[in-house]
Formats: C-alpha cells, structure tokens, sequence
C-alpha cells in the first residue's frame, strides 16, 4: 500500500468499523494521581528555608549536561576520541570519574534523576514521556506490517493513558528538584537548552524552580534551520530519525523563552553556551545555577561547516558530522568556562559536567570505544557516562576517580557544597560525592546501583554486574574489573551469585511504583552475537 494513502485508509476503516478500530482506554493501571500529602509535605520543606533574600555567601553552581555523549567518544577518556581541549581543561582542573552512571540508558528517565536525586522509579519515571500513542488496533497493525521501523518495533497496545493522563507526563509535581531548593534559598535560577521532563503545566521549567527558561522541551529539536548556508546535514535512514526530521521546530520542538515561542538562527550549542553566558553576566553579585542542558551530540545530525571542515580526514560523511558536533560542543563549553575566568568567579563556582546516558551506536557514528554496545541499552556503553566536577581550590585538581558513582548524586553534592540540608521526608538515592573525592572519606560511595526499564532490569554490585531480561529469560553477569568490554558471560558458571543478584533486584524493586506511562517502542540489537529486545 502506498504510504500517502494509509492515513486516508486509517480513517476511513475507522469510521466504517469502530469496533475494529478501538484500543482500551485506560482509567486504571495509566490513570495518573498525584500524592496531595507530598506535595504539601514538599511545600513545608521549600517554605521553612529562613528567606528567599540573595545570598551572597554560597557558590556559584554550573550544571552542564550533554546529549548522548559517549564516554569514549572524547579525549579525556580515549586518546582515539574527538579531541576536546576544553573538556580537558575542566578534566585538569578537577575529578573525572571513569565509572560514573546514569540510572536510565535513555534521556527523560535519567534527567528526572538527576534533577531530584532519586531513581526515577521511586516516582513511577521509568518510561520517555509520549505525546502519542497508536489511536486504534487499526493503526497498530498498518504500522506493524507496512511501515519498516527497523531496529525498532512498536509495543502492541493494550490500553493506551487517557488524554488527560498523557499531559500528566512529567516529574510528580510533589517531587522535589534541585533547582527548587536552590531558588528557596536566594538562588537566581536558570535553565538553557534541552527540558524533555514533560510538555504541559505543572511540569514546565518556569514551574520547577526555574526563574529564565530558554530552549525545547521535547527530546530534540533543529540544531539550524536545513537551508541555512554553512550547515551541513546528515539524515539516517531509520524510522525514529525520519520522524525528528518531520518534527522540525514545531510545538513541543519549539525554541522558546519562558514558554514565549522565538526564531533563533545562531547554531543552537552555541546559543545554548550565549544565553548561559548573558545570564551569568545579569548576576549581580548574587549567587546562580545555570544549567546549561546541551543536545549535542542527539540527532538530527547538523554541523558548521567550520567544525565539518576539522575533519576532513574521516571519509565516513556520518562520523565526520557526529564528530564535528562534538568539537563545536567542545568549543561551546569552552565559552562557559573562559566566562568564568573572565568574571573572576571560578573559586566561587561549582562545576558540574556529565551525559545523561550513553552514545547512540544505533546512529552508526559511534561504536562507545571500549564498552560494550550503547543508548537504550543496559550495558556499559548505555549507562557509563563521562561526568567531571570541578571547583577550583576546592576539589583536587587532575584527579582520577575510579570507584562507582551515579549521576543521582549530583544532587546531594550540589545542596552539600552550598551548605543547604537534603529533603528528609523521602529517600535520597545520591550522596554527597566531596568527602569521597576529597579523600576525607574511604570507601565507594555506592557498593549496589540498579536499572529497571520494564521487563529490562540490571544491577551492578561491587564488581559485578547482571542484566537480566525478564520477558525473553535472557542473563548476562560480567567481572567489570576484568572484563570491562563485557565480552565475557559468566552466568551459566555463577549460578548462585546470578539468584543473589536478582535476589537484589527483587528486594529493591519492592519499594518501587509501577511506571505511571506505557512505552511505545522496542528497539533490537545484537550484542556479543546474541539477539536482545530493550524497552524504551
């Protein structure tokens, strides 16, 4: 069937035969509700903060997260890598850590984590928000058998969430996030770049604890306009891609200032890296988190053509893009850090850097060096990230930390280093990482750290690491201090340490929510010559 009839098709069998055409609306396992006793015991904490007057004692905080970034995909962890100065400098000037991870292999699911210090299951954040779902059986099955969504399939639906509860899609609004205490504590607040934590009010950036917002809120938006000169454009031929290309910069892929819709025609890494500069600048002597929440290296792939020039030696057109992003994010974030420099602020200002999960190998530019396959999957090239901190005279500079460590605890160290105490009516997953890297503590700062993404579940305990696919009865355990590449499964010569550590599982997953959304996508891969469906 020719595709620019399947819409037409669609409908009308739909009105024909509603009862072919009809998915279960869910009012129950989707029905979203929120804990009137949290959000009131969230408003007491955020309340009893002495004042809201600026204040001019604490640090300065600079939160810089990227997209998709591999941890090997740069030179501070492979020679072989893009070679990023920049990121080399804030490397030398404080702690890298080499097994820092992310609690999801996919975006959303790691931001909330980060941003509230918890795992985002806690809170049922355990899929990508979706503005979609398939409407009816009907379209369902045209997508299944005539369109080619290779490595991905859709998840044959059940029930799909009410349109109320599709809005709801967001951080809990009695979660609390990191840029809400620290406004509640005279903190100008300030995000700039990538949201993708929900779409609608009460989720939105100027709702959480952001004063300035500029950026998208969906998982990706135009880098520049195609037909701007000097850019130039790679577009993959797979179906998720296609679909970022469609988008364009149309609603929740808008550019937009405190929800205000702007064109913006400056290459957006580096109008990330302006407006964090410009509102760093409008400061005044009081003290600010900027976030500076990067999309590079996410597709759509686009460059300069002053970064696309650089390498010219890789013959690959799709790696010479990928790679030219990463220098022109390099170069963006070097902007942030010569800002500091210049405004004399560097002792006074907390740095942290990190990607919010793995390189996308799926895209074919990346292969994440020495881990093992990438995004979306539970394997370290999925969930090991680059993550640096810096804070000059405060941190030992050129440090190298080896023990494990998660992006949750950006949260803990951030409210530590400005001497603000952690909510105590809730768990807090993250610690403080300072007395670790200060050597004041001995130890790692996490023995146990876990992932679960539907039937997807893994757990690294001190050496070890399980993945397990409960759906498809697949187990892999791995030695990450031998075998860091994860070639090597041992599961079937471990069969008691394989039950202990789904025991672990188990436990934990006890004092978990159920996900508060279903997926939409599967995606395949082939790893280590075996075949494993991820959830998304």
């Amino acid at each position: 069937m020719r595709k620019d009839l399947l819409l037409p098709f669609m409908v009308v069998f739909g009105l024909l035969y509603p009862s072919c055409s009809s998915i279960e609306v869910s009012d129950g396992p989707f029905s979203i509700e929120f804990d009137e006793d949290i959000i009131e015991s969230k408003q007491r904490f955020l309340n009893a903060f002495p004042s809201k007057e600026r204040k001019k004692n604490k640090p300065n905080i600079l939160l810089i997260l990227v997209d998709d970034l591999g941890r090997d995909d740069i030179s501070v962890y492979n020679r072989e890598g893009v070679d990023t100065p920049n990121l080399s400098r804030l490397a030398d000037s404080g702690v890298t850590f080499t097994n820092a991870y992310s609690t999801s292999s996919v975006c959303s699911p790691a931001r909330a984590s980060l941003l509230t210090g918890r795992y985002q299951h806690r809170f049922g954040y355990e899929r990508q928000p979706m503005n979609r779902y398939a409407r009816s059986k009907l379209e369902y099955f045209i997508v299944d058998r005539f369109i080619n969504t290779e490595p991905m399939r859709l998840v044959n639906p059940m029930s799909t969430p009410l349109k109320e509860d599709i809005q709801k899609q967001g951080i809990p609004p009695g979660e609390i996030l990191l840029p809400e205490i620290l406004q509640a504590n005279g903190y100008n607040t300030g995000i700039f770049g990538k949201w993708h934590l929900g779409f609608n009010d009460p989720f939105l950036p100027n709702s959480r604890g952001f004063d300035y917002q500029y950026g998208f809120y969906e998982a990706f938006t135009y880098y520049s306009m195609p037909g701007e000169p000097e850019i130039i454009n790679y577009k993959h031929d797979y179906f998720a891609s296609k679909h970022i290309w469609k988008q364009k910069r149309k609603g929740s892929c808008a550019i937009r200032v405190n929800d205000s819709v702007i064109v913006e025609k400056e290459y957006l890494t580096f109008a990330i890296a302006n407006r964090t500069i410009d509102f760093i600048e409008q400061r005044n002597g009081e003290p600010f988190f900027a976030f500076a929440a990067f999309n590079a290296p996410h597709t759509p792939f686009q460059v300069p053509l002053e970064y696309y020039n650089r390498f010219d030696h890789i013959e690959d057109e799709n790696r010479r893009v990928y790679y030219g992003m990463i220098s022109a994010l390099d170069d963006a974030i070097g902007l942030l850090l010569d800002k500091l420099e210049e405004d004399g602020i560097l002792e006074n200002t907390l740095i942290l850097f990190a990607s919010d999960n793995g390189g996308a190998s799926y895209t074919g530019a990346t292969e994440n060096g020495s881990l093992n396959a990438g995004k979306m999957t539970m394997f370290e090239g999925g969930v090991n990230v680059p993550f640096m901190i810096s804070w000059k005279d405060k941190v030992p500079a050129g440090t190298i930390f080896n023990k494990p460590v998660s992006l949750m605890d950006l949260f803990s160290t951030a409210l530590a280093s400005s001497g603000i105490s952690k909510p105590s009516d809730r768990v807090i997953d993250g610690v403080n990482l300072m007395p670790y890297v200060n050597g004041q503590m001995d130890g790692s700062p996490h023995n146990i750290l876990f992932w679960r993404t539907d039937f997807n579940k893994s757990v690294r305990y001190e050496n070890w690491k399980l993945i397990w696919n409960t759906r498809d009865d697949q187990v892999f355990l791995f030695n990450l201090e031998r075998d860091k590449a994860e070639k090597i499964n041992l599961a079937g010569k471990n069969a008691e340490l394989v039950q202990q550590l789904i025991n672990e599982i188990i436990h934990w997953e006890q004092e978990l929510k159920e996900p508060a959304w279903p997926g939409v996508m599967e995606i395949l891969f082939e790893i280590n010559g075996e075949k494993t469906w991820w959830a998304i």
